[in-house]
């Protein structure tokens, strides 16, 4: 079999800009288990949620869709703390397995709001946008400047993720609390705020990441579940609770799904990955980066 080196350079650059992307989205969802030992399984519809946000602002006051985010991302923000006070603090015990059982029944609730609400039509974001339509070569593959565009958002969030956690007196109270949550309580941080405001940012993330993630695929209400699905294996891969890990992960899992489709096919990606993924659990457990075992409460 003759390998086509100009189709697989396009993509692995696909790949690593749509990793970033995802990375984006995964990025939520590690720092809630981080800090809270949450499993937000709602995450992907959350990302869906913030898809059909920016749509909303789109088509109703034709606001172009990145800056739409000025407007989402904060809505978002406030949706997370009220999801948090609302469902996840009253969780005391096992929150991590309760976890999983309340936030897929908030997936749930948002799927059939937004059927309601939109339908379950496909759509897509920035139909008309110039970076949404237009594209550039890289190797043998033409990759669409919304991919780029959605890397550099990514990477401009997640830079901007990691100030707030090493550059600030909240990033050290929440790094206190994943380190200790006792701990921390003890020195007199207010660790149930510390939660809910850590809970929004990962859900404002999650509206960022449906905004880059609609711009490039169609979507509907139901898109969550393969989403969800996809982003539990980058944590799991880049370790439970870590934000690096997620990135790696992230940027893995696409280049080795988008080269195996090039010389194989797109079926062969996904085997091909889990696989992968598998072998790698087999031998490191918790991941690239992450801890030896979930934070006891």
């Amino acid at each position: 079999m003759l390998l086509n080196w100009d189709l697989i350079s396009g993509a692995v650059v696909l790949g690593i800009f749509t990793g970033g992307i995802y990375a984006l989205m995964a990025s939520g969802l590690t720092l809630t288990f981080g800090v809270m030992d949450v499993i937000n399984v709602a995450q992907g519809a959350l990302v869906i949620l913030g898809a059909y946000l920016s749509y909303a602002v789109e088509q109703h006051l034709h606001i172009d869709i990145f800056l739409s985010l000025l407007i989402t991302m904060p809505a978002m923000f406030l949706i997370g703390m009220l999801l948090e006070v609302a469902f996840i603090r009253p969780l005391k015990h096992e929150r991590t397995v309760f976890s999983i059982l309340v936030t897929f029944a908030i997936a749930l609730v948002i799927e059939g709001i937004l059927g309601k609400i939109f339908t379950t039509n496909f759509v897509q974001l920035g139909a008309n946008a110039w970076y949404v339509n237009q594209s550039f070569k890289i190797g043998g593959t033409y990759v669409g400047y919304i991919y780029l565009f959605g890397f550099v958002l990514a990477a401009v969030l997640l830079a901007g993720l990691y100030l707030l956690l090493y550059r600030t007196r909240f990033g050290f109270a929440l790094r206190a609390t994943v380190e200790n949550r006792t701990a921390a309580q003890l020195i007199g941080i207010d660790v149930e705020r510390v939660s809910a405001i850590t809970f929004g940012i990962g859900v404002s993330l999650a509206a960022a990441g449906g905004m880059a993630f609609g711009a490039t695929q169609t979507f509907d209400p139901g898109s969550h579940y393969d989403l969800i699905s996809r982003l539990l294996a980058i944590i799991i891969l880049g370790g439970m609770g870590s934000l690096a890990g997620a990135m790696i992960a992230s940027i893995f899992m696409l280049v080795v799904f988008n080269v195996t489709s090039v010389v194989y096919s797109p079926t062969w990606g996904t085997v091909v990955f889990f696989v992968l993924l598998s072998v790698v659990l087999l031998v490191r457990p918790q991941g690239f980066l992450g801890r030896a075992e979930a934070r006891r409460q």
